[in-house]
């Protein structure tokens, strides 16, 4: 599956617009990450557990995503997108979304 920020694929023509194709996970922090995370609020730098978590987070949206365009027979996905929300305090939402299409 192609997936591609532009609206286009170089060298590809677009033969049909499917739909959206959408992935999305929900995250929430867990007690050993928030001790490690505050230690580390007291010295500064890079909250590491944080940055992980975010980055599976993004990788499944992004897989659940590339799933949805698949059952809508997509080869490919333009104009793909990340978004990330607040659902409640400790837990947020990762959205992965593009425009599933057919190219030749």
């Amino acid at each position: 599956m192609i997936i591609s920020t532009t609206e286009n694929i170089p060298n590809k023509e677009t033969e049909a617009i499917l739909g959206i194709a959408r992935g999305s996970t929900v995250r929430a922090r867990n007690i050993g990450r928030d001790i490690f995370a505050g230690l580390k609020n007291i010295v500064g730098g890079e909250i590491e557990e944080y940055t992980q978590l975010q980055a599976q987070a993004r990788e499944e949206a992004m897989q659940r995503m590339v799933a949805d365009a698949k059952r809508m027979g997509a080869d490919a996905i333009i104009g793909f997108r990340l978004e990330s929300a607040m659902i409640m305090q400790g837990a947020a939402e990762i959205l992965a979304y593009g425009t599933a299409v057919k190219i030749s």
